[in-house]
């Protein structure tokens, strides 16, 4: 299983998509700033995780969350918690 994830920065308004096998082991290398992309924006909570069966799939979804109307969802999902 291929998992897309977004984290967003609790000092920063800053929010990360990514995909990976293991998002447990990623998101303890971005909290330990041990990812160069979002080293500057430490610490990190994790907003939301999805499943895919394949890689393929995961980077549509990845691309969409990345992309204006993705983010902006992020966003709401990031304040209403």
């Amino acid at each position: 299983m291929v998992w897309v994830y977004a984290i967003s920065s609790l000092n920063y308004n800053y929010i990360y998509v990514g995909m990976s096998i293991n998002v447990n082991e990623r998101f303890e290398r971005h909290n330990m700033g041990r990812e160069r992309t979002t080293k500057p924006y430490v610490p990190f909570k994790l907003n939301f995780v999805e499943g895919f069966e394949n890689r393929v799939e995961a980077r549509k979804r990845e691309k969409y969350w990345k992309s204006g109307v993705g983010k902006e969802k992020l966003r709401e999902l990031r304040n209403e918690k």
